[in-house]
């Protein structure tokens, strides 16, 4: 699942940004700029306790959409399945996994939220697994296993479960097959996607799907002394280009490819990969990256902050942008128990989402707002219904039940148990532009989510405004807030901009100050209102209607929580709303 395996010998690495912003992955029928945000559902689908599947209802599937929907705001997740799921034998496709499947998809896009259908895989198979390892895997089926002839797995010394893609002899001599295709087994991978594919077509609503996954977390299994680049143009890409034609095949034309580069291409000192040789990319693929902090994960032992992830998060933009399409971030996160790193988790998270939102950190977002964008879309790891509440015979072994956590591997990342939030609700429900009607300039959000679990902890302002803008600084002080600005484009989309607006935010006392016009209490209608997210009941996105301005106007919006008092004077907001003009014209 995460690519921390190396951290014991790896640190970060920063990068210098280009000029130009990376496409944005998605845009809708009306020509609006979508961000996606959501989670992975979930690593549940690694147990044969839930039929490798992540729910083990289609009631539990609806019951996690909505909860996901009300509860963060959510307009995209990451299912996962399982190529043993799908094809048990060599000549068996598992029609009725696939159809299972299929009833979970719709329950998340029947309440507005897109789908990126993902063939997961870690280790490369649980079938090469001894029945009292202290480790697992999941993907490939029995089948192949049992085709290849393989050596006793054993990590040796391993303190992470990842480190078998470097020391399990086993783990990397089969995954070396199938990227060399021996036995046929790529052949059998691409045949099982063709008809897994083809059987979901009818069965999902294609409009809702993002696309596909084709591999998590690809490693090479042995470079026979070649660099990681060349691993990639050599094996990874030709996969790619297989998968890309099963999904024209498959009636996939119209949804991109998500592709994955080298699990570990942005992990550390020899950092290789990141499809840095893979030439342009375009809109038929995406660059999908995952990204952990291998170093807090282990030997660093400091709080993440302000600007602390900016780097990282800068890399995948940029590398995007080196490929000519768009950028995702898949998977992140930090586990919130059972490791050294875990009481720092709130603000990692907090800190992974602040460089999602914007290239800045907060303390230099005001001065130099248009070097900010674009906004990252990504899916967090993850969303785990049944945290805490499994029992699972790891590598079928009923003397090794595990029931704690995500009950693999003695993980614990579901941001949910039991119903309820496990981080603060601040972390995790958040003001971000969902559509924009033109081009992101400038993005950023002050969510004010404390340093400890459930609310608990020490509270600090990160998007600190500079005195300089003394109205503004006043307004926002000690409130959540977000700073939205973007340009129309030549041909006016056919929809307003939207954010979604945290259940924090009472539309009764939000404040929004914008070119648009200004607010204390957000109406129903007019070029500044409220309404609730698709699907959902108690959920809102406030819409930002510049209808009729022309093109390359700029526009710009600060919302601001003002829940603290019953009413912002309306002095307040025309000196803040004169601020914010000149601010925004000088982008």
């Amino acid at each position: 699942m995460r690519a921390f395996f190396l951290a014991l010998l790896l640190v970060l690495a920063g990068f210098v940004a280009p000029a130009q912003p990376a496409a944005a992955a998605v845009s809708d029928a009306a020509g609006r700029e979508i961000v996606l945000r959501g989670f992975n559902v979930s690593g549940s689908t690694k147990l044969y306790e839930n039929g490798l599947l992540p729910f083990r209802s289609t009631a539990d599937a609806a019951t996690a959409a909505s909860q996901m929907r009300e509860l963060t705001g959510a307009n995209a997740i990451r299912f996962l399945i399982s190529w043993e799921g799908v094809q048990p034998a060599r000549d068996r496709i598992d029609t009725a996994y696939l159809d299972r499947a299929a009833d979970q998809i719709r329950q998340f896009t029947d309440r507005g939220i897109r789908v990126l259908l993902d063939w997961h895989q870690d280790l490369y198979s649980a079938h090469l697994f001894d029945p009292d390892s202290w480790y697992t895997g999941d993907g490939a089926p029995k089948w192949v296993i049992d085709a290849g002839t393989y050596p006793d797995e054993s990590c040796g010394i391993c303190f992470l479960w990842g480190q078998n893609m470097m020391n399990n002899g086993a783990v990397r001599s089969a995954v070396y097959d199938f990227w060399r295709n021996r036995y046929g087994v790529q052949d059998a991978y691409l045949t099982q996607a063709r008809a897994a594919l083809t059987h979901l077509r009818s069965r999902v609503d294609l409009g809702m799907m993002l696309g596909v996954d084709p591999f998590n977390e690809p490693f090479d299994g042995g470079l026979d002394g070649a660099s990681g680049t060349t691993w990639e143009t050599t094996y990874l890409m030709p996969f790619y280009q297989r998968f890309r034609a099963v999904m024209d095949t498959a009636g996939w034309t119209a949804l991109p490819l998500y592709a994955e580069p080298l699990v570990f291409w942005n992990t550390g000192f020899f950092e290789q990969g990141g499809l840095s040789t893979a030439g342009t990319l375009g809109s038929r693929y995406v660059f999908n990256s995952h990204y952990y902090d291998g170093s807090r994960m282990t030997l660093d032992p400091s709080a993440a902050g302000d600007g602390t992830y900016s780097a990282a998060m800068n890399r995948i933009r940029d590398r995007a942008t080196a490929l000519g399409t768009g950028a995702f971030v898949s998977e992140f996160g930090n586990a919130v128990s059972g490791t050294s790193s875990s009481a720092r988790t709130p603000w990692m998270v907090r800190s992974m989402y602040q460089g999602l939102d914007s290239r800045l950190s907060g303390a230099s977002f005001w001065n130099n707002a248009a070097r900010s964008g674009p906004v990252l879309s990504a899916t967090q790891w993850h969303w785990d219904v049944y945290s805490g509440r499994h029992r699972e015979l790891m590598n079928g072994n009923p003397d090794k039940v595990q029931t704690a956590g995500d009950a693999w591997n003695e993980e614990d990342h579901s941001v949910i148990a039991n119903g309820t939030l496990r981080l603060d609700r601040r972390v995790l429900d958040r003001l971000y532009p969902s559509a924009v009607a033109g081009r992101t300039v400038a993005f950023a959000y002050e969510d004010l989510a404390r340093d400890g679990y459930a609310g608990a902890g020490r509270q600090q302002a990160w998007l600190t405004v500079p005195s300089r803008l003394p109205a503004i600084a006043g307004l926002v002080a000690g409130r959540q807030y977000g700073v939205l600005v973007w340009r129309r484009p030549a041909t006016a989309p056919g929809a307003p901009t939207e954010l979604h607006l945290p259940g924090s935010f009472p539309s009764a006392r939000t404040a929004v100050v914008s070119d648009l016009g200004v607010v204390a209490g957000i109406p129903a209608t007019g070029p500044i209102s409220v309404t609730t997210e698709v699907g959902a009941s108690t959920a809102r996105r406030l819409l930002l209607d510049a209808g009729g301005s022309a093109p390359g106007a700029p526009h710009v919006a600060l919302v601001v929580n003002a829940a603290d008092v019953a009413s912002v004077p309306a002095a307040t907001l025309t000196a803040a709303r004169t601020e914010l003009l000149a601010w925004a014209a000088g982008l």
